[in-house]
C-alpha cells in the first residue's frame, strides 16, 4: 500500500501552524524543514536534519537526502519533498500535493497549502523511501 497519502496528509495536518524558523511542533511553530520531518515521520521515516542559519552556507542537500534513501524524481508527485530558490542564496522545502504543496511560509506566517510561486526556481524534487 503507497504511503505517499500519509505523507500529504501529515504536512495538511500543518497548515494554520504558524511560521518559526527551526521550527519542528505542529500546533506550535514550523519552518519549512519541519513541516518535511512531521510528512516523513507519518510515512514512518526518520529523517534527521542538520542545524542551519539563515543566509549560512547551504549544505548538499541532494546528499542529506540520498543518505535518507530518497531518490531524486522528475516529474514530482504527492508525497514527494521539493526544494526551491525563492531567491538567490534561499533554500525552500515543500511537500507536493494534489493542489500544489504545503510549505511553512514565512511571509505570510504561518503553513500553508497551495500553487508553488512562479517566480522560484525548482531545483529538484526528491520522493521519500517506500512512499510510492
Amino acid at each position: 500500500m503507497p504511503r505517499w497519502p500519509a505523507v500529504v496528509a501529515a504536512a495538511r495536518a500543518c497548515v494554520g501552524t504558524r511560521f518559526r524558523p527551526q521550527g519542528r511542533v505542529a500546533g506550535r511553530g514550523l519552518d519549512c524543514v519541519g513541516v518535511v520531518l512531521i510528512a516523513a515521520a507519518a510515512a514512518g521515516i526518520a529523517v534527521t536534519a542538520p542545524a542551519y542559519r539563515l543566509g549560512g552556507d547551504l549544505p548538499d542537500v541532494a546528499a542529506l537526502l540520498a543518505r535518507h534513501g530518497c531518490c531524486p524524481v522528475k516529474p514530482s508527485l504527492p508525497g514527494d519533498v521539493m526544494l526551491f530558490a525563492p531567491a538567490s542564496r534561499q533554500r525552500h522545502f515543500g511537500i507536493v500535493t494534489p493542489a500544489g504543496m504545503v510549505q511553512a511560509h514565512a511571509g505570510i506566517g504561518r503553513v500553508v497549502e497551495g500553487p508553488m510561486d512562479p517566480a522560484w526556481t525548482v531545483i529538484g524534487a526528491w520522493r521519500l523511501p517506500g512512499v510510492r
